[in-house]
């Protein structure tokens, strides 16, 4: 019987996704989404409320007078903020982790410090608030090198410097004048792969493997982004580098955090660089569910979400399981012109599918309505996400989708999962 009440937190992609799967629940009544976008404002049994997602105040009001029975927070500020324990000081159910547990995605030279505390493999670093010494630093690294803004960057605060002029303008931009931090990284070669798990203290369930397209062009060039496109399964998250991600990785990570007095409830997001040999390390970590690959991983889970992160919430993550499709899942990110700049916005978007089935759902990030028309209203506009009996399939009905929608100055890559598929064919040989 459908009676509970939802709140989603956010307008993106992400939450587009939550927000259906969550509708989906036979214990799901209405799920309100705050602010959300034009997807969720037309999705069946859900609701926009207009309401911004850091508005932290407003947002703990919204969920009292609806009766919420649970709150899922889908972008990281919030996270940050303190959102969580504002909800729990309230006795209501928020299912994230509290701030002190955001902390590792909110800093990344708390995170590099917890990973070598926690002795949990990653590359070598060195954290920096002064530009002459940062500067300093960087010549006595090899090139490449990785430059990452300390706090938080929407997915966009990190530049791979292939020449010391890229790096010395990346140190003098993130630093500047402002007094931040930013934490210098030795480059990790290999394959990147995302690794999700469900987690409540130490317990945890695994979300399948993907893979996110960070750059904004073809063939991995031009500057990074929030994520261009996804795909799940990740072929080089093979059974026995799994194993490994979880023993070195995961279950130390959860267990040092609860250690450390930040035990940790929410999506943990472990981003990966595998190398040749299937060694796992740890490029960054998030602490919530990753945007574009949300979308790939939510229309591949068959079983009822809301039952597992209400579980979760409530200390139970033990009696819940996530059951998921075997087919594969490939979703293509359709921005605005300027992305990853200055997106222009208000241009009418045609040829969204009228009805979508089991193989192809839309989710909207950057978008709005006005009257019955779909605008863009922000960088990622859309994610085109399909599901195929393996991946050629899926990638099929997302591009022949894509073909199909229109707006101005659209931007999306045309080879997402390309990769993944020159290696499964390099395998097949």
């Amino acid at each position: 019987m459908r009676t509970a009440k939802v709140l989603v937190i956010g307008g993106g992609g992400r939450e587009h996704a939550l927000a259906w799967k969550l509708a989906a629940s036979p214990q799901v009544a209405t799920v309100l989404v705050a602010p959300g976008n034009a997807g969720t404002a037309r999705e069946a049994r859900c609701e926009n409320r207009p309401v911004a997602a850091d508005d932290l105040d407003a947002l703990l009001a919204l969920a009292r007078d609806e009766d919420v029975a649970l709150t899922v927070v889908g972008p990281e500020q919030p996270l940050a903020a303190g959102i969580v324990d504002r909800f729990h000081s309230a006795g209501l159910a928020a299912f994230g982790p509290t701030r002190a547990a955001a902390a590792i995605e909110a800093s990344k030279a708390f995170c590099k410090d917890f990973l070598v505390r926690h002795r949990i493999p990653t590359g070598g670093y060195a954290v920096f608030d002064a530009v002459a010494a940062a500067l300093a630093y960087l010549d006595t690294r090899p090139l490449p090198i990785v430059v990452k803004a300390d706090g938080l960057a929407a997915g966009k605060g990190v530049v791979v410097a292939t020449t010391p002029i890229q790096a010395q303008q990346a140190v003098r931009q993130m630093l500047g004048g402002s007094g931040g931090r930013v934490v210098i990284e030795d480059f990790l070669a290999g394959e990147e792969a995302s690794f999700i798990v469900l987690a409540n203290g130490t317990d945890y369930l695994c979300l399948p493997g993907s893979q996110d397209h960070k750059r904004v062009g073809d063939g991995d060039t031009g500057p990074n982004t929030g994520g261009m496109g996804a795909i799940s399964p990740a072929a080089v998250i093979t059974d026995a580098t799994e194993a490994r991600v979880r023993t070195e990785i995961i279950e130390p990570t959860l267990a040092g955090l609860a250690a450390e007095g930040r035990s940790f409830t929410g999506f943990l997001y472990a981003g990966l660089m595998i190398d040749a040999e299937s060694q796992p390390r740890v490029l960054e970590f998030n602490a919530r569910l990753g945007d574009p690959e949300t979308q790939p991983l939510m229309m591949r889970l068959e079983s009822d979400l809301y039952a597992a992160l209400a579980a979760a919430s409530h200390g139970r993550l033990r009696e819940a399981s996530l059951r998921w499709r075997p087919q594969a899942a490939l979703g293509v990110v359709m921005a605005a012109a300027g992305y990853p700049g200055t997106p222009r916005l208000g241009d009418p978007i045609q040829g969204l599918p009228q009805t979508e089935d089991d193989a192809l759902k839309v989710f909207h990030a950057g978008t709005r309505l006005d009257g019955e028309r779909v605008l863009t209203s922000g960088g990622r506009v859309l994610c085109v996400t399909a599901l195929g009996a393996d991946l050629a399939r899926a990638r099929e009905v997302a591009y022949a989708a894509v073909g199909r929608i229109d707006f101005s100055g659209a931007v999306y890559r045309r080879d997402i999962g390309a990769r993944a598929l020159a290696k499964q064919a390099c395998i097949a040989a």
